[in-house]
């Protein structure tokens, strides 16, 4: 007789930003978590292409809980690690970090993980607001649209002496 149920399985996911840096130390806190299957990366975390990582994502199923040393270790920035963890929650699948011990399978857990979330995007607004106020306390009148989505953002730029306008993307005033 077979059973469509499935056991719930424990994934490992470790990932290195380096070919010099060596994994053992999540590898070894993963084998002491007792994961089932562990999928490594060897690349930074900004890169967007990380294989491991997409094969431990597409393992997980219904039930099963996706294990990784630190919460760093997972996303690439604290927006796609929110991301990552959002499917999961919507697949059935937890998220448990060993350094943070966190495990969004319990109600603590999705509170402390929701929390961060709320934090980080309190600190966007924060560091966006402060950058403003930099650009219009060096001279720089204006003022963002906001009507527009937040990645799409234009600034109206009138420079000291400068007689006309030039919009500009929000980002690439930040590297003047």
């Amino acid at each position: 007789m077979t059973s469509s149920a499935h056991s719930p399985f424990k994934i490992g996911y470790a990932r290195v930003s380096t070919t010099n840096q060596d994994e053992a130390l999540q590898i070894d806190a993963l084998q002491q978590a007792q994961v089932d299957r562990v999928f490594i990366d060897r690349a930074s975390g900004s890169v967007q292409d990380r294989p491991g990582l997409t094969s431990a994502l597409e393992c997980a199923r219904p039930g099963d809980s996706l294990v990784v040393w630190r919460l760093d270790r997972l996303g690439r920035s604290l927006r796609h690690l929110i991301d990552v963890v959002r499917d999961l929650e919507q697949r059935g699948v937890a998220l448990v970090s060993l350094t943070e011990q966190i495990d969004t399978s319990t109600p603590s857990g999705r509170l402390v993980f929701h929390v961060f979330g709320a934090l980080a995007r309190f600190e966007r607004e924060l560091c966006a607001d402060r950058w403003l106020l930099t650009w219009r306390r060096a001279g720089h009148p204006g003022c963002c649209s906001p009507a527009l989505p937040k990645g799409q953002r234009k600034v109206r730029v009138r420079r000291r002496g400068q007689s006309s306008e030039r919009v500009r993307r929000f980002p690439d005033l930040l590297n003047e």
